[in-house]
Order: structure tokens, then sequence, then C-alpha cells
């Protein structure tokens, strides 16, 4: 399963005491989510900002969830803003990248010399509505290894 990282606005215009945030956070950690936020006796003054670690494997219909959760532990308006991945490197992330595109994959890791190297297979006509530079690029950065794409 694929890690995001969820960012959500949560003070966009810097109204938030340091104590409010505080609380805030406490709240979200009691509710078991895995947070990333600056301390808060270190706070911009705008645009305050938390990265929330999620596991979610429908993520595109349960963002604006957590948003809604920071709305009520900060007891204002919050909004989302850029979901990126975390990559591990692994086999899960090579389906993720696939599924990012929309297209589903064949995974195979031959581990040999200094480098290890994932070839992908995928079906032709996935391959007509996407670029192969482009996923190859993407599944590169996931991966941090050499890449074949292999169109069958």
């Amino acid at each position: 399963m694929r890690t995001a990282v969820v960012r959500v606005v949560i003070d966009a215009e810097g109204e938030l005491d340091v104590q409010a945030y505080d609380d805030g956070i406490r709240c979200l950690r009691e509710q078991g989510l895995e947070i990333v936020a600056s301390p808060g006796e270190r706070l911009p003054p705008r645009g305050r900002e938390i990265e929330l670690i999620v596991s979610d494997t429908d993520l595109a219909e349960r963002a604006q969830g957590y948003a809604l959760l920071c709305e009520t532990a900060f007891g204002r308006p919050a909004y989302l803003g850029v979901i990126t991945y975390i990559s591990r490197g692994t086999d899960d992330d090579v389906v993720g990248v696939l599924a990012g595109f929309g297209i589903d994959g064949q995974v195979e890791r031959t581990v040999g010399g200094r480098y290890d190297l994932v070839t992908v297979t995928v079906r032709a006509e996935d391959m007509r509505r996407v670029p192969e530079s482009r996923l190859h690029t993407a599944l590169e950065a996931a991966l941090n290894c050499e890449v074949e794409i292999v169109v069958a």
C-alpha cells in the first residue's frame, strides 16, 4: 500500500495562537493520525499547514475527510494542499505509480551485480494513453533504480 503525505492548510491567515495550534495537533494525534508539523513556538506568520502521513488505498475519495478532521481539531476552516507519495522503492510503489496512470502491470525485480532492475510489463492498449517516457520517469523516480518497460 502506498504512503501519502497529505498537506492540509490549517491556518492560512496566521490567526491561531500557539496553544490552540498545539491543542489541534494533540487532538489529531489522539485520533491515531501520524503528523509532521512545526513546533508551535516556530509557526510561520501565515500559510500554516501540517502534513498527515497516511496509508490509504482510497485516498482520492477520502482526502477531503482529512481536511474536515483538521477543521474540527483546530476549530477553523482547513483545506487540502498538495498530496505527494513516499517511495520506499518497493513493488507496491510500482503498482501505485501504475495506478496513478490508470493502468495495471506485472512487476519483476532482478537483483544482479551492483544494481537492481525492475521490469514492468504493461498492456499495449494502456500505453496508447500514456507516454512511455513519462511512465518510465515516474517509475525510476519512485524506485531509484533501473526500470525496463515491456509492452505486451
